[in-house]
């Protein structure tokens, strides 16, 4: 991989990371359109989603200032509430992540079809948050379960991890608002905790075919889309504006399934 594919893959991860459109499947597909080796790049699809974590941090850098000061507080306050939903929504993730993770990454061959089938997934999800109505009832303990199990479908690629979260948020009947807060803050300690297994288990190394370079373009490009893409999304949920994305899936998938 040379530092243009790494430009071009570090944009597309960046972008599609926050935006309801799959950036596994994306990253897949660019992958497949570059003719970079799916096997030899999980090295760098270990280090274009840490950069998406750091932008997420930047982003939401006052909300989690304040969730870290409401926990000093030893109460039972809003704060410790958060904290306890995030647990409960990485739960179902953390068992996938333990037993399955071998199974989960099967998928991830460069099978443009399967892509192509869970995008489509993916388009009947955002639709669906089209048609419901907006309200303003706060995620609890049972939602975030939910919305838990959204995000463990979404490990496959195609399948969108925000557009998951926040469409299954939604169609509970939470706030579209906070929903969107939620889905992105939740997926901080699952892509942390998976980047450090990868490293402790030497994943990147000088076998991966990945040069430093490449690495490095690709970690600044993920960060900056990633942060651009962070705060438009929130917009566009609180607009109600996701059928648009819907429609964009359901293209994408449809190309990747007869292309493939």
């Amino acid at each position: 991989m040379d530092w243009i594919e790494a430009l071009i893959l570090g944009l597309i991860q960046g972008l599609t990371e926050f935006l309801p459109v799959s950036s596994s499947g994306h990253l897949e597909l660019g992958k497949y359109l570059l003719g970079v080796n799916p096997e030899n790049s999980l090295a760098f699809t270990v280090v274009v989603h840490g950069a998406t974590v750091l932008s997420t941090i930047v982003v939401f850098r006052r909300d989690i200032w304040d969730i870290l000061k409401g926990l000093i507080d030893f109460s039972w306050n809003s704060s410790w509430k958060f904290v306890v939903s995030i647990i409960i929504s990485m739960i179902p993730v953390l068992i996938v992540g333990l037993f399955f993770a071998d199974y989960v990454e099967s998928f991830f061959s460069g099978d443009m079809r399967f892509v192509g089938m869970m995008l489509l997934v993916t388009a009947a999800l955002l639709a669906l948050t089209h048609f419901k109505k907006s309200h303003e009832r706060k995620i609890n303990f049972l939602d975030a379960l939910v919305i838990g199990l959204a995000q463990t479908v979404a490990v496959l690629p195609g399948i969108s991890r925000s557009g998951a979260t926040i469409s299954t948020g939604i169609l509970l009947g939470n706030k579209r608002e906070l929903v969107a807060r939620f889905s992105f803050l939740m997926v901080l300690i699952p892509i942390i905790g998976a980047n450090f297994l990868d490293l402790m288990k030497n994943e990147i190394d000088g076998s991966t075919g990945v040069g430093p370079l490449a690495l490095l373009v690709g970690f600044v490009a993920a960060f900056i889309s990633g942060l651009l893409a962070c705060k438009w999304m929130i917009s566009i949920v609180k607009k109600g504006k996701l059928i648009y994305f819907a429609l964009y899936c359901l293209i994408i998938g449809l190309l990747a399934i007869f292309l493939a």
